[in-house]
């Protein structure tokens, strides 16, 4: 579960992310996480997929902005863009997703980023940092969406879920933050 990154930055993130050499970079879209990699059963997915439209349902279009670089190193191998704003969103949606039938634990505490480099040489992950330090990004986040690993070890998108508010009425004092997010 995550909350793509769009056209143009998802694609010029991507790019980034295989020039600095990692391999994976063309095998997972461009994205924020809201839910790590998680095996579901095939008798669950009914139960998941009802899940997640609830959340979504639920759900608020929001503004994000990415703004600079930041690493998890040395603790984890990881070079990121930084959610500037949207981070408490994000964490608020991750656990509404990470509830229910999904609930589990996390290696570590959630924390909203934009992986541009993970696990190759040190030269490059301190490039890709000093690289995409000054790139910023702004858009309103309208919905998160499923994926799945293939067996070739490439993400593809299987469903969006929109947030629900995209067809509440819109009270006058909400005009606009519901104009900013048709953008």
């Amino acid at each position: 579960m995550s909350i793509a990154v769009p056209e143009p930055y998802g694609r010029l993130l991507q790019e980034q992310r295989a020039g600095f050499g990692d391999p994976v970079a063309h095998a997972i879209p461009t994205h924020i996480t809201l839910l790590p990699p998680t095996e579901v059963a095939i008798p669950e997915l009914p139960r998941f997929g009802l899940h997640l439209s609830r959340v979504a349902a639920q759900g608020r279009s929001f503004p994000m902005r990415l703004d600079g670089t930041d690493s998890f190193r040395p603790l984890s191998p990881v070079v990121y863009v930084r959610v500037a704003d949207g981070a408490p969103a994000c964490a608020a949606l991750q656990e509404a997703v990470r509830s229910g039938p999904l609930a589990r634990e996390l290696q570590f505490p959630y924390h909203p980023h934009v992986t541009v480099a993970h696990g190759i040489a040190e030269e490059a992950m301190d490039r890709a940092q000093a690289e995409l330090a000054h790139f910023t990004a702004s858009w309103t986040a309208n919905g998160f969406a499923l994926y799945e690993q293939g067996s070739d070890g490439v993400w593809r998108k299987l469903r969006d879920y929109p947030f629900g508010n995209e067809e509440r009425p819109v009270l006058p004092h909400q005009q606009g933050v519901h104009a900013a997010s048709r953008r």
